[in-house]
């Protein structure tokens, strides 16, 4: 596969090598993580695999450690190709593939444990960053493009995972994942553009449009929805439909469009806001040719917030059949999962700004307990960095009830304090296995699981190594 970025021959090779092993298997068991990133990659390894007559079963995981890699393997297939983790846990793997329980096929892009097996599929084994250049989902369509060149179609997949994973800024995506467009819109399935990036411009009327934009804050505009309203109502342009309904984002006609965006800066000009974010609120924006305007599938930010409302919450089936094409049942299931997704993620970061947090000398940390789900704290800790509730300058760690002996641990950081050294994922890992547990993932995110009762010592040393990181 030719692919964007730095030159890496290695990595289709080594895609190549995968490839075949899962073409010589005579069972392969699909294991895959259950966000956006872990289901898009899913669903391509599962279309890939389908389209090459390979026999599988596909199963997802929460979370993939000692104890449900055992249980795996007692599946008893001969091949398990894992996607969207695996690297972090191979040493776990290796135990099981040394005695003879079945071949790992990885394609993964989180830190790799040390250890080593054959078929490892991996951007950080060959100079791209796992972070930023190249997802999970990105990992799989490099293994489907080795199974099959006709697979570029599924190339729309993995710019929903890459973007649900937050490797995409104004500029778009870039590396190994600016490869993978140039596939997905040679393939018809995505275009790429220049527009607001704002999210929900397909479904969110104009004023909870901007009402809700918070990456970018405009006061009297932004968290304000009497301001919003007076903003629109003040532009000389047909707002609203016949019926008196505010108009969506993609109604509107590109002069429109343009009128607004250009009063939307005027304003953040007005208010003092620096030029640099104002710059942030256009950028590259990914549309999914193949899906209904005006829908959550037809804006790649949005489709990998529907996936994530879906396996957070226990129903990856639902998800994966979104991702498969089934435009039904399926994702009627997986828009109340959405709305129901949405309204824990505004309790969960209201009860971040209620309760606030605690700071350390180089991290701010707070425990939600049972209060928010753990399969979501993470995403509700993302949303907290970029609230005034939260010192932009300190990466946040969040705790949740894992179960009745665990606690989850979510940690997020920004491009910024990457850019100075942080390295969440080395954190997480270190300070989870001085507690006896366990954790990785990304520089700028990453999560671990640990005893109950180790939250003390656990972010004592936290704090110490994001110290030594960040100088």
């Amino acid at each position: 596969m030719s692919v964007a970025g730095p030159p890496v021959p290695a990595l289709a090779e080594r895609a190549e090598a995968c490839a075949t092993r899962l073409r010589e298997a005579d069972r392969v068991l699909l294991a895959s993580h259950i966000d956006a990133d872990g289901l898009t990659s899913g669903a391509i390894a599962t279309s890939a695999l389908s389209r090459a007559g390979i026999d599988h079963e596909v199963v997802f995981e929460k979370q993939l450690d000692e104890e449900s890699i055992a249980a795996i393997a007692e599946r008893e297939f001969d091949t398990v190709l894992f996607t969207d983790f695996g690297s972090g846990q191979l040493d776990a793997i290796a135990e099981h593939e040394a005695a003879g329980a079945f071949t790992p096929v990885i394609a993964d892009h989180h830190q790799p444990a040390d250890a080593e097996t054959e078929y490892h599929l991996n951007p950080l084994l060959f100079g791209l960053d796992g972070a930023s250049e190249l997802s999970g989902a990105g990992a799989s369509y490099v293994l489907a493009h080795a199974l099959d060149p006709e697979n570029r179609d599924l190339a729309a997949l993995a710019v929903v995972g890459a973007i649900g994973d937050m490797q995409g800024g104004t500029e778009g995506l870039t590396g190994a994942n600016e490869g993978i467009v140039d596939h997905a819109v040679s393939a018809g399935v995505v275009e790429s553009g220049t527009d607001l990036t704002l999210y929900g411009k397909q479904t969110r009327p104009l004023p909870k449009l901007l009402e809700y934009a918070s990456d970018v804050r405009i006061p009297g505009v932004s968290n304000d929805e009497a301001g919003a309203i007076a903003f629109l109502s003040d532009l000389d342009l047909e707002l609203r439909s016949e019926d008196g309904e505010w108009r969506r984002w993609v109604d509107l006609t590109d002069e429109d469009r343009r009128t607004l965006a250009s009063a939307l800066m005027q304003r953040a000009v007005a208010s003092g806001v620096p030029a640099d974010r104002i710059e942030e609120l256009v950028g590259t924006a990914y549309t999914l040719t193949d899906e209904e305007p005006g829908t959550e599938l037809r804006d790649v930010s949005e489709f990998s917030t529907l996936l994530n409302a879906t396996a957070r919450y226990e129903r990856a089936d639902v998800g994966l059949a979104v991702c498969l094409g089934e435009r039904g049942a399926a994702l009627e299931q997986a828009r109340t999962l959405l709305r129901n997704h949405r309204r824990n993620l505004s309790e969960g970061l209201q009860f971040v700004k209620a309760e606030g947090v605690t700071h350390e000398d180089h991290l701010q940390w707070f425990d939600a307990g049972s209060r928010i789900r753990e399969t979501i704290v993470g995403i509700v800790a993302g949303m907290a960095i970029g609230s005034p509730a939260v010192d932009a300058s300190k990466p946040i760690v969040a705790f949740a009830r894992k179960d009745a002996d665990h606690l989850k641990v979510s940690a997020r950081g920004s491009h910024r304090l990457v850019r100075k050294g942080l390295d969440l994922s080395a954190v997480m890992g270190e300070a989870s296995r001085a507690v006896e547990g366990e954790g990785g993932g990304h520089d700028v995110a990453a999560g671990a699981t640990i005893p109950d009762g180790t939250r003390r010592e656990f972010l004592e040393t936290a704090n110490a190594i994001v110290g030594d990181q960040l100088g």
